[in-house]
């Protein structure tokens, strides 16, 4: 799924956050001349951006509330993402959520890439109600165009923090669809696309897709500070295994040209990797994951 690269042979970085890694991860698998609608802001859109820079010039995005094909002045204001000037600058068209949700209900639109706060096995998304709905839990932001992209387009990327908490049996409530109850033609029979769903998850220690005849999701890869153990350990559900355990991909760390395009033109403030839990160092021959509070900032930046 993704193989070696220019990534493979550029000069690797020696420490990085988790969520950086993640977005070097994602970029890494964004095709080139394909047209992507991207959440709006955090990893979705970084590491579209990211691919964009170094690995896929004529990739196209489409951001969440109708920005067409724009050329966006980096970096963004970390508020202001959407629905502001620069990251419309120089887009080819400016419509709204519904006028995309069209053209993507039309078969324009190739990729889906969003953020996950529960994901099920069958790639399900909640980002709607914790809890039992409606009856006890609580209610968060809600889905904005999540679901009308992951219905609608033609693969679906999901971007999620690798947390137990994060991978359930059974999400809570769907906000947007995955392959629902895994059974054949599910999507199908829900009114959806033919030959729609999910393609990719990717987390911060690892990438899974979906196996083709059961729509369960399958580890695929993981990051090399991490082992597979590890990785189904932190998940309420057990994943398939791409082959056997020894056949899972081991993924290459992040470059220091990824990284420096991404501290130096997105997240400049760092409000993004701040809330990652670890930082990972390559220390003593092998990569080590550290508390962030044990190291200084500047050993990092």
């Amino acid at each position: 799924m993704i193989g070696k690269g220019p990534w493979s042979e550029a000069t690797k970085a020696t420490s990085f956050a988790e969520r950086e890694f993640q977005v070097c991860i994602a970029a890494r698998l964004v095709e080139n001349g394909k047209c992507y609608w991207v959440a709006g802001g955090g990893g979705p859109m970084y590491s579209v951006l990211l691919a964009k820079r170094l690995y896929a010039p004529d990739v196209i995005y489409v951001a969440e509330d109708g920005v067409v094909g724009a050329e966006p002045m980096l970096p963004f204001d970390p508020v202001m993402t959407l629905a502001a000037a620069r990251p419309s600058h120089r887009a080819v068209m400016w419509t709204n959520m519904n006028g995309i949700g069209d053209q993507c209900g039309v078969g324009y639109l190739d990729y889906g890439v969003l953020n996950a706060l529960q994901i099920d096995a069958y790639g399900n998304i909640n980002s709607t109600w914790l809890g039992s709905y409606p009856v006890e839990g609580r209610r968060v932001n809600g889905p904005g165009g999540a679901d009308t992209i992951a219905a609608m387009c033609r693969r679906l990327v999901l971007m999620t923090d690798h947390q137990r908490r994060k991978f359930v049996p059974r999400v809570d409530f769907i906000s947007s669809p995955g392959y629902l109850d895994g059974t054949p033609g599910a999507r199908k029979r829900a009114g959806l696309p033919a030959d729609t769903g999910p393609y990719a998850v990717v987390t911060n220690w690892a990438v899974f897709d979906f196996d083709p005849q059961s729509r369960h999701m399958r580890l695929r890869a993981v990051a090399p500070f991490v082992s597979v153990e590890a990785v189904i350990a932190e998940m309420g559900f057990k994943p398939l295994l791409f082959g056997s355990a020894g056949d899972i991909e081991v993924l290459d760390p992040p470059t220091e040209d990824e990284l420096r395009i991404f501290r130096s033109e997105m997240d400049t403030r760092g409000q993004f990797t701040d809330t990652a839990s670890h930082w990972v160092v390559w220390e003593n021959e092998r990569w080590t994951m550290v508390e962030k509070e044990v190291i200084s900032t500047g050993v990092l930046i």
